[in-house]
């Protein structure tokens, strides 16, 4: 079965936040010949202005409509403790730099900015605080620091948006699925787009693969 499932997210991202036990007990279920690629979404570019008031009330009336649906938590305090900046770039390339170190420190790393961001009131927009969670995590953090605006992890970047884009994704988290039958062209269609629950996941799964 050359079967392929896309898992595309952000590490800002609050119903990616949301979605991740969801995700977690799923991918769990996926048999071994089932190959799982996760790819950035990118959802906010690179800025240095501060977060506008309604960007911010925004923002946090997403983490309240995400904590209510799916019992995520969330430390609100972040936005009294911390000056936010709407980009979401510095902490996909984060993920992206700790691969470079080993495949499976992009999870370590995905994971690590969502707790530091929606658990600890840390900013994962501040290099520093990307440094810090690399450090944290067991990597190395000066290869980390130097690759964090390398030309290779912002090529790798832009190879993960273009890809998202010729999925036709425009929001997170969504999974997609991409099969290439022997001497045939690939296909390619829609997991679940937006949080999903386990039991709609799982079916919606059963219904692909029979």
């Amino acid at each position: 079965m050359a079967l392929t499932v896309y898992l595309i997210v952000d590490p800002m991202c609050s119903w990616c936040w949301g979605f991740r036990p969801v995700w977690d007990e799923f991918q769990g279920t996926l048999p071994d010949e089932v190959a799982v690629v996760d790819l950035m979404g990118g959802l906010a570019p690179d800025t240095e202005q501060p977060m506008d008031a309604p960007t911010r009330d925004y923002v946090q009336s997403a983490w309240r409509a995400v904590a209510q649906r799916t019992d995520a938590r969330f430390n609100f305090a972040f936005w009294d403790e911390c000056s936010p900046r709407r980009t979401t770039y510095p902490a996909c390339r984060a993920v992206v730099a700790a691969g470079l170190q080993r495949t499976q420190a992009r999870k370590l790393m995905y994971e690590a900015v969502q707790s530091a961001y929606f658990l600890l009131a840390k900013n994962p927009s501040e290099e520093s605080t990307l440094i810090a969670l690399a450090e944290e995590s067991g990597l190395d953090a000066d290869r980390f620091a130097a690759d964090l605006g390398s030309a290779a992890v912002n090529q790798q970047l832009a190879n993960e948006l273009r890809k998202v884009r010729e999925f036709g994704v425009t929001g997170f988290p969504s999974l997609i699925w991409h099969w290439q039958p022997p001497g045939d062209e690939p296909r390619y269609g829609l997991l679940a787009a937006g949080y999903t629950d386990l039991d709609r996941l799982q079916a919606r799964w059963t219904e692909l693969v029979g």
